[in-house]
């Protein structure tokens, strides 16, 4: 890319910007010249992603060598296009796929775009934090019993607020059924860098997984790799996969970002790994000093669906201070500068990365004490405490999510879907586990359970009326 701009090569191509002079000053002069003049389009001597033969090839075998597997891609449209192309190479139409019911929507769209057929495992909920966990080995091989003709099974390693599952003693129950174990750790890409964290999916023996660079190391936004090893993997297939859901019109700044990302971890990882991870721990040992705040660590891993815990992820827990997590955000936000990963009914969550300095983290104890010191919610949730969060029994999966998706439907008032076939999603927080999921048939259980969330004021999320007065069903 800088060879091409020192050559001082005049532009017939895209974009059409043409390295800046024809953007707009009001852009332009905030990503200046130098940035622009990289923002170059797919020719012979800056390789093509779709069929690298050079200098990205190069730099995929790099990152290949880093992480341990026998192939890596970098993807630009952020670790769900990753996890399309990973479901798309394992399941079609009708195959039957073990996924958590807590997976992110990326899963599900995977799962719709293939036309398979979700077999869906309850993972742990902790009533405490009001959030889901991982799933156990007893889970996997109970749900595997019931349906040996799975084509695969997906994990998720870590969990958002980083918790990981015993992934290892799970690839050794998937792979005594010859299917292969996919990945999400969107979550993960440093798991590889320390001892002190979960152990990464490839090295407990993973197939394939899809990692966000971009979220915990040093690569723009959208960019993440999908690794993986031969053996249970089509590796053509998922390199027709990766084409078919990634742009033809790559950014090459932001493939350069990986490139560059993968470099600084394969100098200086596992260094800048420790820095994150004490500065971590020292701030959940702060944060724990406070009245009315807490912050889980590893006294939850004795707890089910806890096998190990990424400490760089912080979920402090509100309700002590009578605060919604999404209350405590919007203070933190406007009265401190500060910016939380998410909220959710009870917790914040903050990610401690190889960005962040020890005055960062100073900051961010110093307002949680001011915001318990000084500022005082009157939310009492002891109804949403006498909620047993533990789900009714997975509705009956009567159509695929594709079919339920693309199917003629139609609302109905929600008191009066029962028997009826679901068409959209639907999703209380805590614990963010879906009650419902396209082609499901609901269930007077599930029905109830829904109205026994809401009128303890969960949130609800998925559905296109957030009131639950009324639901989409299939025809």
């Amino acid at each position: 890319m800088r060879h091409y701009v020192k050559d001082q090569v005049r532009p017939f191509h895209t974009p059409g910007h043409k390295q800046g002079k024809g953007m707009h000053p009001s852009l332009a002069g905030i990503l200046g010249p130098d940035t622009l003049a990289l923002d170059l389009a797919l020719m012979h001597e800056l390789d093509d992603l779709h069929e690298p033969h050079s200098c990205i090839k190069a730099a995929q075998d790099l990152a290949a060598e880093l992480y341990g597997a026998d192939h890596s891609y970098f993807v630009v449209n952020g670790t769900t296009g990753g996890i399309y192309a990973m479901i798309l190479a394992i399941a079609g139409p009708g195959d039957k796929i073990l996924v958590p019911r807590n997976v992110h929507r990326s899963i599900i769209g995977g799962i719709i775009i293939a036309g398979a057929m979700p077999v869906f495992m309850q993972p742990e909920v902790d009533i405490e934090l009001g959030i889901a966990m991982g799933v156990t080995p007893s889970t996997v091989a109970d749900t595997l019993q019931c349906h040996p003709d799975a084509k695969g099974v997906v994990i998720i390693n870590p969990t958002y607020y980083g918790v990981a599952a015993d992934l290892k003693q799970i690839v050794d129950i998937v792979h005594s059924y010859n299917i292969p174990v996919v990945v999400d750790e969107a979550h993960g890409p440093h798991l590889k860098f320390s001892s002190r964290l979960p152990i990464q999916a490839l090295d407990a023996g993973a197939d394939i997984c899809a990692q966000s660079t971009h979220k915990i190391l040093g690569a723009m936004t959208q960019c993440s790799m999908v690794h993986c090893q031969d053996g249970y993997i089509n590796v053509p297939r998922l390199k027709a996969m990766l084409q078919l859901v990634q742009s033809t019109s790559p950014n090459y700044i932001m493939l350069a970002s990986l490139d560059v990302a993968r470099m600084q971890m394969a100098t200086e990882g596992s260094q800048l790994i420790e820095t994150a991870i004490n500065l971590a721990e020292w701030t959940r040992r702060e944060i724990n000093t406070i009245p009315g705040l807490y912050c889980f660590g590893r006294e939850k891993l004795t707890a089910p669906g806890v096998y190990a815990l990424d400490p760089t992820k912080l979920t402090v827990t509100v309700k002590g201070l009578g605060f919604k997590g999404a209350e405590a955000e919007r203070i933190l936000r406007s009265k401190y500068n500060i910016q939380a990963e998410l909220s959710d009914m009870f917790n914040l969550l903050f990610l401690i990365t190889i960005g962040d300095s020890e005055e960062d983290v100073r900051h961010l104890v110093d307002s949680l004490r001011d915001l318990a010191t000084n500022h005082f919610g009157s939310r009492d949730f002891a109804a949403v405490q006498e909620i047993d969060l533990r789900y009714p029994l997975t509705p009956e999966q009567v159509l695929s999510p594709r079919e339920a998706l693309f199917g003629n439907t139609r609302k109905v008032a929600f008191r009066e879907s029962v028997g009826q076939v679901c068409a959209e999603i639907v999703t209380f927080y805590p614990p963010g586990i879906p009650l419902l999921c396209p082609g499901e048939r609901i269930s007077r259980d599930v029905a109830d359970y829904c109205r026994r969330l809401q009128e303890a004021g969960l949130h609800i999320s998925g559905p296109e009326d957030y009131t639950l007065e009324t639901i989409k069903v299939v025809e």
